[in-house]
């Protein structure tokens, strides 16, 4: 039996479906933290129980278990999102929403980020052409880095609860 690291995998996608597979995908791999950075998060689909109902096994399965996002934009989600924002509410200590700063807002791409090994990134939010990677430290790494350096540039945007507590 090896120890060998699995291998690195790449899938491109060019459609919408292909591009939700995607997520699925992403988020029925392993990992303790995902990292989300979209203009206004609309394209995952999180108006859906489907999508909300995979974040929510996600924190569930352990108390460790993170999800950090920064958007432009919240409005999509505090308004058509009532199923993710009874998550937020009932996990508001493992998921924190973050709006970026105006000097930041013209950046438009669309990434995930799950631990040090997989991603999924858009080039331009608005297209659903983009890939998505699994078992790729480096590229997840240089992805955190990026979602760090959005994440000093944001501040908190979206609290659980009517008065944020």
């Amino acid at each position: 039996m090896s120890d060998a690291a699995p291998q690195a995998e790449y899938l491109q996608f060019d459609t919408e479906a292909e591009f939700q597979k995607s997520v699925d995908r992403l988020l029925a791999a392993p990992g303790r933290e995902l990292r989300i950075f979209d203009p206004d998060l609309s394209a995952l689909r999180l108006t859906t129980l489907e999508r909300v109902e995979q974040l929510r096994a996600f924190l569930a399965a352990s108390r460790t278990r993170r999800i950090y996002i920064a958007v432009h934009d919240p409005d999509h989600l505090s308004k058509y999102c009532p199923r993710m924002m009874a998550l937020l509410a009932r996990y508001a200590h493992a998921i924190q929403v973050n709006r970026t700063h105006e000097e930041i807002r013209n950046l438009q791409d669309s990434f995930l980020v799950l631990d040090q090994s997989h991603y999924l990134r858009r080039p331009v939010a608005q297209l659903f052409r983009g890939a998505l990677g699994l078992n790729d430290e480096t590229e997840a790494l240089g992805m955190r880095v990026r979602f760090a350096e959005i994440w000093s540039a944001s501040f908190p945007g979206l609290a659980g609860t009517t008065l944020g507590l």
